[in-house]
């Protein structure tokens, strides 16, 4: 390790990149999205520019997300967008290359991974290390994940909702599905289509999701204004929708989520699921701070859960944690090249 050697932790997910430099934080948090114009096939902004592009761009460009469910859907997109990133964080003038960790999600395969790994070196790392989003989600909450205890970390991101058991350094036991925060909004734009025939964008549906849904019925509910166009009409027109609307609306998706805790659950053996009885579960990731979803999560499995602090900032925390103490965690760290 030179003294020159910059390292650099990212949490690249499939709604936000958020990239980590030791001793100083989170750097960069940016929306996972490329610009691309149709014509020539140029990439024409990244990140947070091209997220103001998104639903209201001219036919000849497409604002898209290179990571689609966690994984690289495509991969020059995606390697241009890590190296605006790298480059963003470290400023124009770095010389040397930095070590760069990279956060994949649970269910990966190897040649994702390999993927992933190709993309950062490609777009100016020096070293390249890759690791399952569970364990650093784990390691960013403060869990000690080299006990002989067993742990469970649920991480409800933007693509996926990851559940794992950590025991040993290692995952013992866990699950990926594709319903997290986008499928989330997704419902409550579907729900606010088919109930007031009105029109909203992702944008819009995140906001109501973030400003009145929650995970159960509330006795006050939150009420909101919200803007779209007429379906029938074709005008703008706005409506009004509360809390327990929302927590209807997302039923379904609530309990894919739920339901992939109890398989996990399941699947653990009997001597760390009392340890997770007796620690509770811990959720990251920004998803997780929906209103009442711990709440939700121990009615539905008899465990308490809790948010864990800075829920969104854990895997990325954990990218860091990492990668100052390259030795402690060699063992759960995949593939230099």
């Amino acid at each position: 390790m030179g003294i020159f050697t910059k390292k650099l932790g990212i949490d690249l997910g499939t709604a936000n990149t958020l990239v980590y430099l030791p001793g100083k934080g989170v750097v960069l948090n940016e929306p996972s999205v490329v610009a691309v114009s149709m014509q020539d096939n140029k990439i024409l902004a990244i990140g947070a520019d091209a997220k103001e592009m998104i639903g209201k761009t001219p036919d000849s460009i497409v604002a898209y997300r290179p990571m689609k469910d966690g994984v690289i859907a495509d991969y020059r997109v995606t390697e241009a967008m890590l190296r605006y990133f790298i480059t963003k964080a470290l400023g124009k003038w770095h010389l040397w290359k930095p070590d760069v960790m990279v956060s994949v999600p649970a269910g990966v395969t190897s040649t994702e991974r390999r993927a992933v790994v190709e993309a950062a070196i490609k777009a100016g790392a020096k070293n390249a290390y890759v690791v399952k989003e569970p364990i650093l989600a784990a390691i960013g909450a403060g869990i000690p994940i080299y006990e002989s205890k067993g742990h469970m970390v649920v991480d409800i991101g933007g693509g996926t909702t990851d559940v794992a058991v950590i025991s040993l350094g290692g995952i013992v036991a866990s699950t990926s599905v594709k319903v997290a925060g986008n499928k989330i909004d997704q419902a409550i734009a579907d729900y606010i289509k088919k109930t007031f025939n009105l029109a909203i964008g992702d944008k819009t549906a995140e906001l109501v999701k973030i400003k009145i849904g929650a995970a159960i019925p509330l006795e006050e509910e939150f009420v909101m204004t919200i803007k779209g166009r007429d379906y029938i009409q074709g005008l703008p027109r706005t409506a009004q929708v509360s809390t327990n609307e929302i927590v209807k609306a997302i039923d379904r998706e609530l309990h894919q989520m739920v339901k992939a805790i109890k398989d996990v659950l399941q699947e653990t053996p009997p001597e760390l699921a009392s340890d997770i009885i007796d620690q509770g579960i811990i959720m990251t990731g920004g998803s997780s701070q929906l209103r009442n979803l711990p709440d939700l999560v121990f009615r539905k499995t008899g465990v308490k859960a809790k948010l864990a602090e800075d829920a969104l900032y854990c895997v990325a925390k954990g990218t860091g944690i990492a990668l100052e103490h390259l030795d402690t965690y060699k063992k759960t760290i995949i593939s230099k090249r």
